[in-house]
């Protein structure tokens, strides 16, 4: 199924690039290859595109250890879900419509790809003792592989990885906005308890102060 509609077809016409845009829609693969494969396991983020039943977009930067997508087979990549704020925006929406999109970018060594496919959400797959305090393994069935041109990505280099993504062995920090004292109330009793443990409440001020100086 092409992922050209009339619009899409329409502006290539207004701009002459109907006869590339159908080239490049042909070369496009449906499946994931060694190559794509090396390069999904080798990063420690993607972006993820998920719609609701409304047709309302959500676009969520997903962070973790290298590694952290894996690609099961040629048709399968999975992630992890790892606790966040509790909307579980992108979480629901995959159970809504199940249709994702993901984005893998090299800022060092420009290079991107992404992936369209069918998303399903599991409490209980075999994959989840595997990551360290996930909560949820995300299962994509791949539908399209599309590598785009690198050139508009801007050259970047990591400092440093974050503190919070999970790692076997190490107790993961307590989030600093959970410590925020006028939302302790609305917690589970875990982040609660979390809070106390990890050095008490803190007011809005504070924790706009430890964001701004990069401790957030």
């Amino acid at each position: 199924m092409s992922l050209y509609g009339d619009t899409h077809r329409a502006l290539q016409e207004q701009f002459d690039t109907r006869k590339i845009a159908t080239r490049l829609e042909e070369m496009d693969v449906h499946e994931v290859n060694e190559q794509h494969k090396a390069f999904i396991e080798s990063r420690d983020m993607f972006w993820l595109a998920t719609v609701d039943a409304e047709g309302r977009p959500q676009c969520q930067y997903k962070g973790g250890e290298s590694g952290f997508v894996r690609v099961v087979d040629p048709k399968t990549v999975i992630f992890p879900s790892y606790n966040g704020n509790g909307r579980f925006h992108s979480m629901g929406n995959i159970g809504e419509t199940s249709n994702v999109g993901m984005l893998f970018l090299d800022f060092e060594t420009p290079n991107r790809l992404r992936i369209q496919g069918k998303a399903s959400l599991s409490a209980t797959d075999p994959w989840l003792k595997k990551y360290h305090e996930a909560e949820l393994i995300v299962r994509v069935s791949v539908t399209d592989v599309i590598i785009n041109c690198p050139r508009y990505i801007h050259r970047m280099k990591r400092i440093e990885r974050s503190r919070y993504v999970p790692r076997e062995g190490a107790e993961t920090p307590h989030a600093e906005w959970k410590r925020i004292d006028m939302i302790q109330d609305a917690l589970s009793q875990d982040d609660r308890n979390k809070t106390v443990k990890f050095g008490g409440a803190i007011t809005m001020d504070e924790w706009e102060k430890n964001r701004s100086e990069g401790n957030g």
